[in-house]
């Protein structure tokens, strides 16, 4: 049968060339232009790639016209619902679903890779006190590989392996001890017999002269936030660590080049801008004003934490966070605190309003999580770095993909240049 081809006409030289289609199990199929400069000497254009494949993966499908978000094949809603955290990241890693013993095997090795090394600790020490902890972040884990030489090799199927289990093991511990030089209180160890939400609620919240215990509800909270941003397709963080991976560089530098894009506020800190609207919005008597600017087309004013640049439907994630957030706001929510009650008035609006409706601008993810974390005492500077925590495995799981590839390739974009033609250069004096 032959194959599939999207024929290209050159109306300057009349010359055409047959590209092939390379066919999707979902989704859109793809036109191959590898061919297309070498044959018809142009480049394609395409700004922030929107419409272009930059690889193949099995990890995760999303439409954002049926509001759809699977993993390795399974509806978001089904994982949610029955599986946990650690569940899932084994899933994005090995492609099937553990059985029991699996999983037990699996959380030990998580859980045994969770301490750090003690000469870290001086690492901290050299970051300012009121140092963001994203920050520190970025420059703790791309540290790790001047500690852990024996999964550097990438070419090692089994050192890849290792620094994988390494990364998704101390993430929680790195973001807690990030947070606790933030605020001056020493260093928690990890406690083996927690779950892993479980362990970075105590690393983070627990001081050494009390005994801390964290609740359920707070748990439970975190490790459903924590698989809803597990993966996202090919969004810029995960484009990141694999542009950074294609170069050959280590695993730690590759996750560190995503903490860092992930760190933009145009990506990671959507639910930290939600907080900062309820905040400038102030009260609930001031919704209807608000709300008249959000709809002004000509006020920069914009409603955070609704509609979705992906999803042209609701987020599926928000469908299922919803509910816990409202859990979690019976339970630890401060009643007298008035961001909760805006936020619970604006999502009763936005759900109701035609204007909303029409155009499909209802809660996101982000506006729920930035609530969760509020009511767990987490602080706004730490909302990333949550998120960080939990991409971690998605980052992890493209880089194996696309390392085990047979033609990878270094990622080279071209571009459209612009600029000044060829000028000879002019002596200093003479200008």
């Amino acid at each position: 049968m032959p194959e599939d081809t999207v024929t290209v006409i050159d109306n300057r030289t009349g010359r055409q060339i047959e590209l092939p289609v390379r066919t999707a199990t979902m989704g859109p199929d793809a036109v191959d232009i590898g061919r297309f400069f070498r044959e018809l000497g142009y480049f394609t254009y395409d700004p922030g790639f929107l419409s272009t494949a930059s690889c193949h993966s099995k990890l995760t499908y999303l439409d954002g016209k049926q509001g759809m978000l699977m993993y390795r094949g399974y509806p978001i809603e089904q994982l949610a619902e029955h599986s946990s955290f650690i569940e899932v990241a084994h899933l994005m890693l090995y492609g099937e679903l553990p059985k029991r013993q699996q999983l037990e095997d699996f959380n030990s090795i998580i859980t045994h890779h969770s301490m750090l090394n003690e000469a870290l600790k001086s690492f901290f020490r050299g970051f300012y006190h009121d140092a963001h902890p994203m920050a520190i972040m970025v420059g703790v884990v791309g540290s790790l590989s001047a500690f852990y030489h024996d999964s550097t090799d990438i070419s090692n199927p089994v050192h890849r392996e290792i620094a994988a289990h390494r990364l998704i093991a101390k993430m929680p511990s790195i973001a807690a001890a990030s947070y606790k030089h933030s605020i001056g209180e020493p260093q928690v160890y990890p406690d083996n017999s927690l779950s892993y939400v479980g362990n970075l609620l105590h690393m983070m919240f627990s001081v050494p002269c009390e005994k801390f215990e964290a609740d359920p509800v707070a748990e439970k909270a975190l490790d459903l936030i924590f698989i809803l941003h597990i993966d996202h397709e090919q969004n810029a963080s995960t484009s990141t660590v694999r542009l950074a991976g294609s170069s050959g560089a280590n695993p730690f530098a590759c996750i560190a080049s995503g903490i860092a894009a992930l760190w933009g506020p145009a990506h990671g800190g959507a639910n930290e801008a939600v907080l900062s609207m309820l905040e400038k919005i102030g009260d609930v008597k001031n919704i209807p004003a608000y709300l008249a600017r959000a709809k002004d087309r000509d006020d920069p004013f914009r409603l955070m934490g609704f509609g979705h640049r992906v999803y042209k439907n609701y987020d599926p994630r928000a469908r299922i966070i919803r509910e816990m957030c409202h859990e979690v706001l019976a339970k630890l929510g401060n009643e007298n605190d008035p961001l909760f009650e805006l936020a619970l008035k604006l999502e009763e609006i936005a759900l109701s309003d035609d204007y909303f409706i029409e155009r499909k601008l209802y809660p996101n993810v982000d506006f729920y999580s930035g609530l969760i974390y509020k009511a767990l005492g987490i602080p706004t500077n730490m909302f990333t770095v949550m998120f960080s925590i939990a991409r971690t495995v998605g980052w992890v799981a493209q880089w194996m993909e696309m390392i085990s590839e047979k033609n990878q390739r270094i990622g080279r974009p071209r571009q459209l240049y612009v600029g000044e033609t060829r000028r000879d250069y002019v002596p200093i004096d003479q200008r």
